[in-house]
């Protein structure tokens, strides 16, 4: 997987995607819960999928998302594309190294806005990162269906230093 960056192309190895996934899907235990998966990784924009499943349901009348776990996806993947740009900044370090960067990283602030009842077998998310500075990045997310509608929409502040 690769992005296109301000000064070209950034290609992450296999070892540091693996490394990445791994600690997002398989060690934060929560998005482990969540049932969150990668589906692209890129230096500046990450992509995720999730599947309704009934134990995430919000209103049983309607079958709808609970909006926590909207809030709490948009969350990680925010923080997940922070991770990913921190790796891009850095790669001149080996992937193992990269990887031991992201031992600081924490929600600062964050915002989600609902726009729509989250109903579908499975949802869409993304985001992008729209400044990462030595402390401080922030970052814009999509919550939505396979078709493109979109549902959320959610800013994060995330502390990375």
């Amino acid at each position: 997987m690769s992005a296109p960056t301000k000064g070209g192309a950034v290609d992450f190895e296999p070892e540091f995607i693996e490394g990445l996934r791994v600690l997002f899907e398989e060690h934060i235990t929560f998005n482990q819960l969540l049932g969150i998966h990668i589906a692209d990784l890129g230096a500046q924009q990450v992509r995720a999928t999730l599947r309704m499943r009934p134990d995430l349901v919000g209103h049983p009348t309607y079958n709808r998302l609970h909006g926590g776990v909207i809030s709490a996806s948009l969350d990680a993947l925010g923080g997940l594309a922070v991770l990913a740009a921190i790796g891009a900044r850095h790669m001149n370090e080996p992937p193992a190294q990269r990887l031991q960067r992201f031992t600081r990283l924490g929600t600062i602030d964050l915002r989600v806005d609902y726009l729509r009842p989250a109903i579908a077998p499975q949802f869409v998310m993304h985001a992008e990162v729209l400044r990462l500075g030595s402390r401080v990045a922030s970052t814009a997310m999509r919550f939505g269906m396979e078709d493109g509608t979109l549902l959320a929409t959610g800013n994060g502040t995330y502390i990375v230093a």
